[in-house]
């Protein structure tokens, strides 16, 4: 399936970030959308904005919470009709670097970063397959899903295994006409920095002066670093012509690059001779 037209798109984390970015883009289009986030005012704001474009139902979800996303994809459906296009984008961008971690912050971000995808495809891929009208998956990984970097152990479990669920859906729903793309995006101009931290499990072990300090910096120049990123409709417009073009990766920029090829001669050059 390539064309969205009249099809419905149910978009998790879709009033702010990303997530809106690739709303406009599918209203455009000509999709109805299915708005679903946690941010009430965000998406309030989002309705007044698309509903000027095309049909929207709003909703809030929390994506772990899998019997209330079955009755939100419920709701959905009876407005706009069913879903054929499922674009898994809710997301967080924080944890801590390994010697902080706990079980809460592994629970947190895995919950909302990997679970929430499954819970999106175990709800919504079922029905697209009972109607055999074919459809497409968009999962929103990361460039970290790609390469590790330090002090990012938590991020990059969930979005690898986001990546690697991807890429074995993308091969087994080819023959029943759904497609599947994973966006792995470098930085994006979004907020999703401040967001992450107002909602992050608090890292009860205690620091330094040093570290705080540090952390701080580090804090600051993650929110500079996405600032001056792709902005948020540029990605929208990515990611509607990976449908377009039903294809699997989808990169915002160059950024990442030459780590990919380190880690690829890497792995080729572990192989035993």
């Amino acid at each position: 399936m390539t064309n969205i037209n009249r099809r419905t798109a149910l978009i998790t984390g879709g009033a702010n970030g990303i997530g809106l970015g690739i709303a406009r883009a599918f209203a455009r289009e000509g999709a109805r959308i299915a708005l679903i986030d946690l941010d009430n005012s965000a998406l309030e704001r989002a309705k007044v904005e698309l509903s000027a474009v095309t049909e929207v139902f709003t909703a809030t979800l929390d994506v772990r919470d899998r019997s209330a996303y079955a009755k939100v994809v419920d709701a959905a459906e009876n407005q706009l009709g069913a879903v054929s296009v499922l674009v898994n984008n809710a997301g967080v961008a924080g944890g801590a670097p390994s010697d902080r971690l706990t079980y809460d912050l592994w629970d947190w971000g895995m919950g909302i970063n990997l679970d929430g995808v499954i819970n999106g495809v175990q709800t919504v891929l079922p029905r697209m397959l009972d109607r055999r009208d074919g459809g497409h998956i968009v999962n929103t990984a990361s460039g970290a899903g790609l390469v590790a970097g330090p002090g990012n152990a938590l991020y990059c479990t969930a979005k690898f295994a986001v990546v690697g669920m991807s890429e074995s859906l993308e091969i087994e729903l080819k023959p029943h006409g759904i497609g599947v793309s994973v966006l792995c995006p470098g930085p994006v101009a979004t907020g999703i920095i401040e967001r992450t931290r107002a909602g992050q499990p608090k890292v009860t072990r205690a620091m330094s002066s040093e570290q705080r300090s540090s952390a701080f910096e580090k804090f600051e120049a993650s929110k500079k670093f996405l600032a001056n990123g792709v902005p948020p409709d540029a990605v929208g417009t990515m990611v509607l012509e990976a449908i377009h073009e039903n294809r699997l990766f989808i990169h915002t920029d160059r950024s990442m690059q030459g780590l990919i090829e380190e880690r690829c001669k890497a792995l080729i050059a572990a192989m035993p001779a």
